[in-house]
């Protein structure tokens, strides 16, 4: 059985970006590149969690401007 969905809203002008820089790249979809994304991003931050230790302001602004770079901030 698939796992259960839920609706997350992003920026049509985001959207429109990932679908055109996607194409021809394995991605079927932009839902799919965002899990994919959204689930490399968590695997990171959730390897740090299991060392018991907060993010340092470099790791911080790592992340940030991953984001930033993926249209998110």
């Amino acid at each position: 059985m698939p796992e259960p969905r839920v609706t997350i809203k992003i920026p049509r002008p985001l959207y429109e970006r990932i679908s055109k820089s996607i194409e021809g790249s394995g991605f079927s979809s932009v839902t799919d590149f965002i899990v994919y994304v959204l689930r490399d991003v968590m695997s990171g931050a959730g390897a740090k969690n299991e060392l018991d230790r907060d993010f340092t302001k470099d790791e911080i602004e790592a992340i940030k401007q991953r984001l930033k770079n993926l249209g998110y901030l």
